[in-house]
């Protein structure tokens, strides 16, 4: 596959979701303009069954690579992620076993696939760093240490946190960053792709490469997908999008992203193009309903990440259930955006006490957009549709 140098491509593959770039952008599109192949990759820990968006959005800056003909390669993590990775942790992960970690990327690929591809003109290619960290002895690992200090170590905010709150960090997680850095080194690629919280390990990487290899990386970190406040999605939310998710439960789970992340998940989790994007976000500004844009985002997400039977099947299901004449046709809207669903099931009357509301909930009575729920610490946004059994609604303001 030829190397295609098309400015607006590349203009956008700089600038649409990148964080940052190292050592500076200039340098990397300089790399691209000028037709060399490029080999770069972004690894992936199988700490769970699933992928999900967060590795979705570098697996979209993967493809944009992918695209202009350079050389993707995804790296499963099988040798790290039984070490487990400490990034953004206030204690340290529990560690797994080879069968787990090898059980649970069986599915990566496939889950992937409709973002990269894996069998045309210029496939993506899987490795696993088992291949040479699994090999390395103990004078390897020494050799490997001596190119960093415990001071740098330190730097990371979550070990600084953790000497003051008195909690253990352990050897094994100042080992981490080093080998999932000699990842880049191992397979002597130009570059790496990650969410920025990833930063620290893929510099680690840089240093390796320029003492090992005299060889400057350059290291592309994503946005990531978070609220005004700077909090990511997650399972306490109810809005953590798995990659192997059913259509039904990732459009609904879009609809219950709050309205300040409408544009940054066009922008990070769509294709949209970014003049469109730019249009939706001063319609938002200008106070059209956010109702609107956040469905489109959710069949645009759905889209991306399942492809368009699915984003059809998950706005069918949304409309004929969720919006369906079967509700009542007047739904009582109360105040609670950011409440817990406890607070919520007792303000509604739905509940007499949070006791009560816990019940219901472990009995399956209780849906967020037509989705039963499990977790009493979930919390509501703007325009949720609660439902207990199959009469009682209150719509969130």
């Amino acid at each position: 596959m030829n190397i295609s140098t098309d400015k607006q491509k590349i203009d956008e593959l700089l600038s649409r979701g990148v964080e940052h770039i190292y050592p500076k952008e200039d340098f990397l599109r300089a790399k691209l303009l000028s037709g060399q192949k490029i080999t770069l990759y972004t690894g992936y820990d199988p700490t769970g069954p699933s992928l999900h968006i967060g590795h979705g959005i570098t697996m979209l800056k993967l493809r944009q690579f992918q695209d202009l003909g350079h050389k993707v390669i995804m790296l499963i993590g099988d040798f790290t992620g039984m070490i487990g990775d400490p990034t953004d942790k206030s204690s340290a992960r529990s560690q797994l076993t080879k069968e787990q970690v090898l059980e649970n990327c069986k599915a990566y690929q496939q889950q992937a696939s409709h973002i990269l591809d894996f069998t045309g003109k210029n496939p993506v290619e899987v490795k696993y760093n088992s291949e040479w960290l699994g090999k390395m002895d103990f004078a390897d690992v020494v050799e490997l240490t001596s190119h960093f200090t415990v001071q740098r170590m330190f730097e990371r905010d979550m070990f600084q946190n953790r000497v003051k709150e008195e909690k253990p960090i352990y050897m094994h997680e100042f080992l981490y960053p080093i080998m999932q850095g000699y990842d880049c080194v191992a397979m002597d690629v130009d570059g790496e792709v990650g969410g920025n919280d990833q930063t620290f390990n893929m510099l680690a990487g840089r240093t390796l490469m320029k003492d090992l290899k005299n060889k400057e990386k350059f290291v592309v970190t994503t946005k990531l997908l978070v609220d005004s406040s700077g909090k990511k999605m997650g399972k306490s939310e109810g809005n953590a999008i798995s990659l192997d998710d059913e259509p039904k439960d990732v459009f609904g789970k879009v609809m219950r992203w709050t309205d300040d992340m409408i544009v940054l998940g066009y922008e990070l989790c769509t294709h949209v193009s970014m003049d469109e994007i730019k249009k939706i976000a001063s319609e938002l500004q200008s106070g059209t309903n956010p109702r609107d844009a956040k469905l489109r985002l959710a069949f645009e997400v759905t889209k991306t990440f399942l492809g368009e039977v699915a984003a059809v099947e998950g706005q069918q299901y949304f409309e004929s259930v969720i919006q369906s004449n079967e509700k009542p046709e007047q739904i009582e809207k109360i105040e609670g955006d950011g409440n817990s669903i406890l607070d919520i099931l007792v303000q509604a009357g739905f509940a007499e006490s949070k006791s009560d509301a816990r019940r219901l909930i472990d009995g399956g009575a209780i849906k967020i957009n037509d989705t039963k729920i499990s977790d009493y610490e979930m919390t509501v946004s703007s325009n949720d549709l609660i439902q207990k059994g199959k009469r009682f609604f209150v719509e969130i303001l």
